[in-house]
This record gives structure tokens, sequence and C-alpha cells, in this order.
């Protein structure tokens, strides 16, 4: 028996999310569930997890079904609390008063330091709120585990623990997972639920076989749609032909059979399908003006080092040439993000032991996107960084997935799949030679993901990245400066380093 059977779901809020949604949860499932940002992944989750309600279609679960959500996002009460506190605040008074154990053995299987437990919840980064939330609905023993975006904000380390946690402690726990870490989905996922507005699909296959599966079944139903409307024209035709000597001839017959070819021609129309045009969150277009200096950034041997003169690494003679795709690797508070403060720096002002070519044109992003921040709205982003007017501007800012009625709301408002893609739209507007990007795939979806790295490539683009992201740093990096230890070593490929942090 399913645990969790859909029939015929759909959300309308104001206009289709998605229709027609048919899914089965068997025990041993792990599904990745994929779509476009703001298409309906996480409405999904809470409908299946009973905190929203569908628009239409059954959903039937197995009795009894205990189901846990992990959501995206801490609410505020508990940034005030202890880790500790904030996961046992998740079990019922009657359990947390006397089965707080459960807290220790959920904290213990996620590795959880024991000294975050009684650290402010709000004081902790990112990622170990994102653990915290795993461990408050692991805690309640869940019979179904929905987990949103669980890799954001976690470094390489942590995502190869939660991947063991997955497969080993939580291995007979079925999962529904969204995510637009394509490298965790392949590792996790034994099926994939691509989410769609008019028909949704699923393949027994983990995300990137299934990826594969998807555009050719596409390309197989866009092609029997034209071969459709081939039929029904050559139809129409004949009926053209047969009506004319129908006419001429005065034969009742033949304007009899004009109108059976005719209503053959609409009934083939109307039953011809084409393959989805799916719904995009945004464009994202790069540029890149070229360089003519043999080395857009040279750095010296030298030692990096934080502003109360501690050391970091020990970093060599080093360059950046145009064309070169530089990715730093490095455990969480390795130096990867001071190394890139360094060469920003180097833009503005004479630094010893960096120096950039004074024809570089630098872009520049940082993990929390703060270029944006000191602007009023999206609409003033793109008119005070560029010379182009107000109806220009609109269209740049629709195109990027930022609609009219949000382009003069203050840029707070935004997602962030939406302020990522602003924020590569001023990039473009600058027209760089020299890419500075520091996780720059966080907030964006997977389409998102591909239109960054197609746009790196196409233009030959000049980077230094950072990012926690195995697909993208495999498929945009051509060099991989790794901090080992207390030394900065050039590595030929990123997969030792991968292997070794994810364990």
């Amino acid at each position: 028996m399913s645990l969790i059977n859909l029939r015929n779901l759909g959300v309308i809020l104001t206009s289709p999310l998605f229709e027609n949604l048919n899914l089965n949860l068997e025990k041993g499932d792990r599904i990745g569930l994929v779509a476009a940002n703001g298409t309906g992944k996480s409405t999904l989750l809470r409908i299946l997890a009973g905190e929203a309600e569908a628009s239409h279609g059954d959903i039937t679960t197995a009795r009894g079904l205990r189901v846990g959500l992990v959501t995206q996002d801490v609410p505020e009460m508990l940034k005030q609390v202890s880790l500790y506190d904030a996961v046992l605040s998740a079990l019922d008074p009657e359990q947390a008063e006397s089965e707080s154990w459960r807290v220790d053995i959920a904290l213990s299987d996620l590795e959880v330091p024991e000294n975050l437990w009684q650290r402010p919840l709000g004081e902790l980064s990112g990622g170990w709120q994102r653990v915290t939330l795993l461990a408050r609905v692991w805690a309640n023993e869940p019979d179904v585990l929905l987990m949103d975006e669980p890799t954001n904000h976690l470094d390489l380390e942590r995502i190869g623990i939660l991947q063991s946690w997955i497969g080993t402690i939580a291995h007979g726990t079925p999962l529904i997972v969204a995510s637009h870490d394509r490298s965790f989905l392949d590792a996790v996922c034994n099926r994939t639920l691509f989410l769609r507005r008019e028909q949704s699909h699923v393949f027994p296959l983990p995300y990137s076989k299934a990826r594969e599966a998807l555009a050719e079944q596409d390309s197989a139903t866009e092609r029997r749609f034209r071969n459709d409307l081939a039929k029904a024209n050559q139809l129409r035709r004949q009926a053209a032909k047969l009506k004319n000597i129908g006419v001429n001839s005065g034969s009742d017959l033949l304007l009899n059979k004009t109108k059976q070819l005719k209503e053959r021609a609409q009934k083939i129309e109307d039953a011809a399908r084409p393959a989805e045009n799916r719904r995009s969150a945004g464009k994202i277009r790069l540029d890149n003006s070229g360089a003519h200096a043999k080395a857009l950034v040279s750095l010296a041997a030298s030692n990096v080092t934080v502003p109360d003169g501690r050391t970091l690494f020990r970093l060599p003679a080093l360059w950046i040439n145009p064309g070169d795709r530089v990715v730093v690797l490095g455990a969480n508070g390795a130096g990867k993000s001071r190394l890139l403060s360094l060469v920003i720096d180097a833009l503005q002002k004479d630094l010893p032991d960096i120096r950039v070519a004074p024809s570089a044109v630098p872009g520049v992003s940082d993990q929390s996107l703060s270029q944006i921040d000191r602007f009023k709205n999206p609409l003033a982003a793109v008119t005070e960084s560029s010379d182009v007017g107000d109806r220009r501007a609109r269209a740049l800012l629709a195109e990027a997935g930022i609609h009219i009625d949000l382009q003069q709301k203050d840029v707070s408002v935004l997602s962030g799949g939406q302020r990522s893609r602003l924020a590569m739209l001023l990039l473009r507007l600058r027209n760089p030679n020299l890419y500075i990007l520091d996780e720059p795939t966080n907030h964006l979806d997977i389409e998102g993901q591909e239109a960054l790295e197609r746009e790196l490539l196409v233009h030959d683009a000049t980077a230094l990245l950072v990012s926690h992201d195995r697909t993208f740093v495999r498929n945009v990096g051509t060099r991989f400066w790794q901090i080992e230890g207390k030394k900065l070593v050039e590595a030929g490929s990123p997969e030792a380093f991968f292997a070794d942090q994810l364990g």
C-alpha cells in the first residue's frame, strides 16, 4: 500500500501552479522534487505535510502516518533560544518533560558538536540553523520526511554528513526532497519528480539520468506534435481542393467528403499537445568585454591574514590570465572569502602583494548579495548602475524575472532567486572582464545555475570563484586553488577535495 497517493492534484493561486499531479510514495522511495523557483515545490510539500490545501484533486495517506516537514526558514521566536531548546520545543510538552533524550539522539545522529547545543540559535550560521530545523523534525520520529532545500547554507563537509545520514540512520524513512543541488539529488534520490503546470513527470531515476529521460520524452512529444499539425494541414489542403472541385461540379458527395476531412483535421489539432513550455523564473545573461592584459590578477608569494594579523595560509606566486576560471577550494573558515576580499580591495587601492591590471573591469558578487542592498528598489538599481532609461530598465528587469509590480518595491521583498537574478543583471550591465563571485548559485534554481554556467562558458569569462556547488564547480572551473592547512596549492581537479570533504 502507498504511504501517500496523489490523484489529479492541482493548486491555483492567481494562476495555476500545477495541475493533474499523480504520484505514489512507497516505502524505500527517495524522490527528488525539481522545478523552477516560484512554481509550487514548497507549496506541494506543505500540502503533503497537512499545512496547506490543494485547489482540487485527492490525497490519500496511510492511517496514522506521521509526516515531518523540514522548512527553509527558522521562525523568529526560535532565534532567541538555544539550539538545544529549539529542538526540544518541537516535542509536545509531555514528551519534552519525560523524553528529552530524543533531542540528544537527534543532535548526535546529525553530528552537531555539543559545544553548540547551548548557543543561541540566532547567533549560529545559516547552516547550523538548517541542521537544527532537521533535528526538530527528526526528534519526532516521522514516517515520511519532506525536506525543502536542505543543503542551502551547508558547506561540503555538512552536505557529506547529511548525505551519509540519509543513507544510513534515515535509510528506512521515505523522503521527498526539493532541491536545486544537482549533485546532492544524484547522491540521495532514486526517483525524480519534475513538477510542471500542466503535466508533471516522474522517473525511477536519480536527477541526472532523469533529466536525460525527460529531454528525450519532451523531444518525442514535440515531434509528435509537429507531425500531427502537419497531418492536419495536409487534410485541410485536401479538403480545400475537393471543395473547389465539388462546387464547380455540383457534387454533394465531394462537398460531404470535404466536411469529413475538415472534421478529422480539427480532431487531430484538438488532440495535439506540444511539449510544455516551462515557465522560467527569469533569464540570466552575462557579458565579457575581453582583456588585452597577459594577466588580469598577479599575486606575489605572501601570507593571507585576517585584520588582526593572524595568518590563514601561505600564498605562492600566482596569476589569473584571461579565460581562466579559478575556483578556490577549502574547508569553511580556511580563508576562501578572505582571499576574494583581498582581490576586491586591490581593485580599489594599491596592495603590495596583489596587483590587478588597469584594464580589468570587475564584476563582483558576494554571498549575501550586499551589492544590491544600497539601492532603493530594483528599478533604481538598474538605472543608477547604467545609462539605460526607465523603459529599457523595466524590460530588462522583467526578462530577469522581476515583474512590474516588484520593480519599484524595496529590494528586501525580493525572493532569494530574484535577488540573485538582479545581482547577475547588474553584473551584466557593467560589462566586466573579471568576475569575482562568492557562492553565485545560492538561491538560484537549476535553470538559473545552468544559465549562469552557460554564460560563463559562452563568453569565455575570466573569473575567481568560491562555490560549494559541486556540479557548478565541475562545469565551469578551469583551474583549482586549494587551501590545504596553512598553504594554498594548485590542484589539477576538485575531485580529491570533494571526496575528502564529503567523507
